[in-house]
């Protein structure tokens, strides 16, 4: 199993308020509830370092499956177990996956957005905020392809409506919380969202999870995509 401090490897605990905290790598100070035992704190910018490379990714990307996409970010050195890379990549999953079926958007520039909008979400809000960071991801997902702002009408309630379907998918399962499955159920919802109020059509065969064993928290049979609860060729798998 893998330990989760990005310093040590030592587990991380949750304050019950916030403290100010000063990056063991970088040295800024920023607020936050969340620490390893033995008081190191990585900062967000710090955690998401090196997932710019995303955007070269998704730009040469072809296909129009945006878990297949996102499990490529997934393979990534940037990217973790769990971590507010999460919180853009389910986004530009799905931003290029939709372009890729036929999608009009210049994916760039939708790319820029979403990596500027995802990383504004901190780690530890699927806890805190009681909304999952990869769930609020597709939301800004259909928020970039409506153009969607505070003053529209039809595009503001399609992306709210596409958050709350991916949040209550996650909370449905309940915790702790998995970003790998957390970001795979987000990306489900949204592949049905689209298709029923765009009209596009992504790709999504058959995944086989093959994280769970670095998941020091994994939920095993609890999980809906555990291998041994699952028969149906249509659902995700995991391999725990």
């Amino acid at each position: 199993m893998s330990d989760e401090c990005l310093v040590c490897r030592a587990p991380l605990e949750y304050l019950e308020s916030d403290e100010m905290m000063e990056c063991s790598i970088c040295g800024r100070q920023e607020r936050s509830k969340t620490r390893c035992v033995n008081g190191h704190y990585v900062c967000n910018e710090c955690h998401v370092e090196g997932m710019d490379s995303i955007v070269s990714l998704c730009l040469n990307e072809r296909s129009k499956n945006p878990v297949e996409i996102l499990d490529e970010m997934m393979a990534l050195p940037f990217c973790h177990m769990h971590g507010p890379e999460h919180h853009v990549m389910v986004g530009a999953a799905l931003l290029t996956a939709f372009r890729n079926s036929g999608g009009d958007i210049n994916l760039e520039e939708a790319l820029k957005e979403i990596i500027s909008r995802g990383k504004s979400v901190p780690g530890g809000a699927c806890g805190f905020w009681g909304a999952c960071g990869a769930g609020i991801s597709s939301g800004m997902f259909v928020s970039i392809i409506s153009k969607s702002t505070p003053l529209t009408g039809k595009s503001f309630g399609l992306s709210h409506k596409m958050t709350a379907s991916s949040l209550s998918k996650i909370g449905e399962i309940g915790g702790p919380r998995c970003c790998k499955r957390d970001s795979y159920l987000s990306i489900l919802s949204a592949i049905d969202f689209v298709r029923e109020n765009f009209a596009v059509e992504m790709e999504a065969p058959k995944v086989i999870c093959r994280h769970s064993q670095k998941n020091n928290q994994c939920i095993g049979r609890r999980c809906p995509f555990s291998k041994v609860n699952n028969v149906n060729e249509d659902m995700f798998l995991c391999s725990a």
